[in-house]
């Protein structure tokens, strides 16, 4: 049987098989299931899956930088929150004020002769507890010692301020040191934060007391 391929030239031939070549290429790149057409398909869904991973790593990424920046933001409030707590502490703490008001004296050379706890004054936010102290020295070191008071770290404030002078540095009652002129009397007020619960309970007594009828 003649065969019309090997009759041809052998430029025809070659021609022949790229032309066919070609043809698988082409019916290998379009027709469905077929294994190129399938890992074009593969490769697409990587390329499109790569896409979006990225897409995400760079929102990620935002919110990275945004955790490092609440971070600090935290860590900033947290060192406002403790430095507040030392201003006004959330407890009366009486010993740590008496330390402060024992430093004071000390350091500008006054005596406190009374330190008398008034009763508490209860705020919306807060609680004020006031103090009656008593105290004597020269008077330049009395004002010496009011400025170390409102430099402390705790808020202390003083009001109902009397000075009265000694005669000769001498006093009935005790004894005092050589130099004392003065006397001060005044009323140191100290502030520290109301528990949750206790609000609450304020709060629900005054509703309790309100008369029936009114708003």
């Amino acid at each position: 049987m003649p065969n019309p391929f090997r009759d041809m030239s052998v430029f025809m031939q070659v021609l022949v098989a790229v032309a066919i070549a070609v043809v698988l290429v082409v019916l290998g790149l379009y027709l469905p299931f077929s294994p190129v057409q399938d890992t074009r398909d593969k490769v697409d869904k990587a390329v499109q899956e790569k896409t979006r991973l990225n897409q995400e790593v760079q929102q990620l990424q935002v919110y990275r930088q945004r955790y490092g920046e609440l971070r600090q933001q935290m860590d900033a409030l947290s060192k406002q929150l403790e430095t507040l707590k030392t201003i006004v502490p959330e407890e009366k703490e009486v010993d740590e004020f008496i330390r402060l008001m024992q430093g004071a004296a000390g350091a500008s050379n006054v005596q406190v002769r009374r330190l008398t706890t008034l009763p508490l004054v209860a705020k919306e936010y807060h609680y004020e507890a006031p103090f009656d102290i008593q105290v004597d020295g020269p008077y330049f070191n009395i004002l010496d010692f009011f400025s170390r008071l409102s430099h402390l770290s705790r808020i202390i404030n003083v009001s109902d301020l009397t000075f009265q002078e000694t005669e000769s540095g001498r006093n009935l009652k005790y004894p005092m040191r050589p130099g004392t002129t003065v006397t001060g009397n005044f009323t140191a007020t100290t502030f520290f934060t109301k528990p949750a619960e206790t609000a609450s309970s304020a709060q629900a007594g005054k509703a309790a007391d309100k008369p029936a009828g009114r708003p």
